[in-house]
Order: C-alpha cells, then sequence, then structure tokens
C-alpha cells in the first residue's frame, strides 16, 4: 500500500473483536454512525465490495473506492480497485492527508500493517452469531486517547484511538 500521511481503519468491534453477522454490523448505533460520518467525511474511504454492497450506495462528500477482483463489476459514483494497493495509489494521489479504510474483515487484515492509525468503537457486548471479525491489532498499535463510555438502547461503548507503536 502507498503510505500516505495518515492510514486510518475505522471500525466498531465487540468484546471478541466482532464486527458483522453475515454481511450487517453487529450492532447499528445512531451516534457511532454519526461519529462514523463526523471522521470521514472529506476523506477518501477505501472499502470492500462486499462492504459496499451492504450499505448500497456511495457515501455523500467523501471519495469511495471499492477493491474488488471482479474485473466487471461498476457502480456509479465509485472508484474501483482490483488490489488494496492500488485502491491506496489513488487515494494517495488525490493528495488527501488522510485516507480510511471502513471494511470488511478481509479488508482491515490487508491494510493492518499499513495503518498508522485505528479509531474503534469498542462496544461492550458480545454477538455470538458474528461470522466477521477484526484483525488481532493490540501488540501493533498502542492506545492514545479513550472517550467515557456511552450508551444507546442498552448498548454500551466507547470511542477509542490508537496510533502504531
Amino acid at each position: 500500500m502507498a503510505q500516505k500521511d495518515e492510514i486510518i481503519i475505522i471500525a466498531g468491534i465487540g468484546k471478541n473483536r466482532e464486527l458483522g453477522v453475515g454481511s450487517e454490523l453487529a450492532w447499528r448505533l445512531k451516534d457511532d454512525l454519526k461519529h462514523f460520518k463526523e471522521l470521514t467525511t472529506g476523506y477518501p474511504i477505501i472499502m470492500g465490495r462486499k462492504t459496499f454492497d451492504s450499505i448500497g450506495k456511495p457515501l455523500t462528500n467523501r471519495i469511495n473506492i471499492v477493491v474488488t477482483r471482479d474485473t466487471n463489476w461498476s457502480h456509479e459514483g465509485v472508484v474501483v480497485a482490483h488490489s488494496l494497493e492500488k485502491a491506496s495509489s489513488y487515494a494517495h494521489e488525490l493528495g488527501s492527508s488522510k485516507v480510511f479504510v471502513i471494511g470488511g474483515g478481509e479488508i482491515y487484515t490487508q491494510a493492518l500493517p499499513f495503518a498508522t492509525h485505528l479509531e474503534l468503537t469498542h462496544i461492550e457486548g458480545e454477538e455470538p452469531n458474528a461470522t466477521t471479525f477484526f484483525p488481532a491489532y493490540e501488540n501493533l498499535f498502542r492506545e492514545v486517547s479513550r472517550e467515557a463510555p456511552r450508551e444507546e438502547g442498552g448498548v454500551v461503548y466507547q470511542w477509542a484511538r490508537y496510533e502504531k507503536v
């Protein structure tokens, strides 16, 4: 992956690093989605095709770069890349100081070695039916900030920022 000033992985994870069930997020928290929008607006975002399909449309005010192996896949309003390296190169050409990697699990695993920061929502719950998990990051990053716990609909969560060790 081409190095930018900041390559930030953003995700919401459960106690066991759960991300999702099938193609859906394990948790949908209104304030967390608002936080995601605030952090990523104005910056390129990189995601896998399955993540894009689960969203269903390009996210506004962001350049949406979708990574897929399918050379015939396209969608209006997105840039298609056939590897994470090509997606990162394209984002780098835009001259942005930041690029966000927004999922899913396979893309997170590929991007983790290149990430400079993590923006994680730690959800104090477990999703026993999870099929997608965030990769192990604990020995690669150190926590630099954490906000006070929040609660929404009975779900307790915290936002934390990490930087590469």
